[in-house]
């Protein structure tokens, strides 16, 4: 038996990835059962990156669910004999032929990390095998720049925002693992997969292979060369967006940079991307963006939406040039006790300084090309929100997909009857010993979880949507209760009402 050569490249194969995916499948090799396996608080302490409370629940053990998780899901060498019998349909030459291992004399030395991804979508539950680079902790060091991220944070994100619908085409751009990609095929007639990295393009197409997915189509390229002259139902993206200085010393990690200076790359991306849409299409990305010379990162970014867009951009969070550095320094695995910390910092330091930068914005962008109008044919106004969004949100997908129909309804006008969303309920506050409520708000359970203020009238208007009455019978019932002009009380409702049908406190009747 001996390796075989470029052993720590992955070379995806589909019969020897099906053999792979029986092996892990006759193991139990999923989430839940590993989560057993080392009990619930050391799978919540590997979250924080230590092993230790595993090592110690999985003992000797050498069957092979312990060998494969201690193997592939922490990263560690194990012995050849037991490896053998973890994979009695792949065997141990498969594995050194799909790159995932090498031979040291009595032991296998893993090269990549393959972990259980667990997903929700409009379909139900359920779960993948990802195939990645070995991590920091495998390592022992900091990241070489070639690494392939396995499911993150922002993955998982992005996999949360993006709107369900069904769609012909769709288009993953900076692939990395292919994790998105497995994501919209379920959804998609085709799915092409892009990524500048051949390493990252290996592991997306092994993905694919280890999980029987087969209508995906990867290929070679940055942003939107390898798609020239292409459309798109859907574009989805989680680009590598973080903004590097570009001076020796400072590694540009292919997953996480695109090579171009601050958030050029965002910028581009926006201004091209409607090239690639076809009519109704979207496209949904995580990115960063600068506030700088006096000039918000918001605005800045509004700047680069073309006029025949529609535009939803949320911004989740916001550090200064400092908090930010500091961020993506660590990511890379060098810590403050290490000599390159203090030069990585002072290099990012400068270069928020050139352009004086003084804050860095982060969050979710969704555009959408024309060609969508109301259920009655009405076309109106783009929309155009840009905000920023600090509590806990939930299903975001769906929000922003009933976020956009609530939208489009408005092209016909407020639609003739409303009632409350079920997951929305009213708060009253009072000042002791008053009889009227000082604040008046209504509180949103899930989507977005806003909480908006609202006066007497509005609070009325919405107390009585209970799908008996009209809009049009409750504002002139109203009308008389405040003994105010209805021309009057309609001007001051209609477009705080047209926000609430857009924010989804108020819907259209089953």
């Amino acid at each position: 038996m001996t390796a075989v050569p470029d052993r720590a490249h992955p070379r995806p194969d589909a019969r020897l990835a099906e053999a792979l995916a029986a092996d892990l499948g006759a193991a139990d090799f999923r989430s839940d059962p590993l989560r057993r396996l080392w009990g619930e608080e050391a799978d919540d302490a590997l979250g924080r990156g230590l092993w230790e409370p595993v090592l110690r629940a999985l003992g000797l053990r050498d069957d092979p669910l312990p060998t494969l998780g201690r193997l592939w899901v922490l990263g560690m060498p194990q012995p050849l004999p037991a490896v053998e019998r973890a994979l009695p349909r792949l065997g141990v030459d498969g594995m050194l032929a799909l790159g995932l291992g090498r031979i040291d004399g009595a032991k296998v030395v893993p090269e990549a990390l393959i972990r259980p991804q667990s997903f929700v979508d409009a379909d139900g539950v359920g779960e993948w095998w990802i195939a990645s680079d070995l991590d920091e902790v495998a390592l022992g060091g900091s990241l070489p720049a070639d690494h392939v991220l396995g499911v993150g944070g922002a993955s998982r994100t992005l996999a949360e925002l993006v709107v369900p619908a069904e769609v012909d085409r769709a288009l993953d751009l900076g692939t990395g693992c292919g994790i998105q990609a497995l994501l919209v095929s379920r959804h998609a007639g085709h799915v092409i997969a892009t990524d500048i990295s051949e390493r990252a393009l290996a592991f997306a197409e092994l993905n694919a292979q280890l999980n029987g997915v087969r209508d995906i189509e990867f290929r070679l390229g940055s942003l939107f060369e390898p798609v020239a002259g292409e459309t798109f139902d859907l574009v989805v993206s989680n680009p590598p967006f973080v903004i590097t200085p570009r001076v020796a010393g400072v590694p540009e990690y292919e997953y996480r940079d695109g090579g171009l200076v601050g958030d050029a790359l965002v910028e581009r991306f926006i201004r091209t991307v409607p090239e690639h849409l076809a009519s109704g299409g979207i496209a949904q990305l995580l990115g960063n963006w600068e506030s700088r010379g006096g000039q918000d990162g918001l605005d800045r970014l509004r700047s680069w939406v073309r006029d025949d867009l529609d535009a939803w951009v949320i911004e989740r969070e916001q550090l200064t040039p400092l908090g930010y550095a500091e961020l993506w320094i660590r990511d890379g695995g060098t810590l403050p006790r290490d000599a390159a910390f203090t030069r990585m910092l002072s290099a990012w330091l400068d270069d928020f300084a050139e352009r004086e930068v003084t804050a860095v914005g982060f969050g979710y962008i969704l555009l959408r090309r024309g060609g969508v109008s109301g259920p009655r044919g009405g076309v109106g106004e783009r929309l155009r929100r840009f905000e920023r969004i600090a509590q806990p949100v939930s299903n975001l997908g769906r929000a922003l997909a009933a976020g956009l129909a609530a939208h489009d309804r408005l092209a016909d006008g407020i639609p003739s009857t409303l009632v409350v969303a079920p997951d929305v309920t009213e708060a009253r506050h009072f000042m002791p010993g008053d009889d009227d409520p000082r604040v008046i708000e209504l509180r949103q359970g899930g989507g977005f979880g806003r909480t908006v203020s609202v006066d007497p009238g509005l609070a009325g208007f919405v107390g009585a949507c209970d799908g008996e009455l009209t809009v049009s019978q409750i504002v002139a019932a109203l009308a008389d209760l405040f003994d105010v002009p209805l021309a009057d009380l309609w001007a001051d409702l209609e477009p705080r009402i047209r926000a609430l049908v857009v924010d989804g406190f108020l819907v259209p009747p089953a």
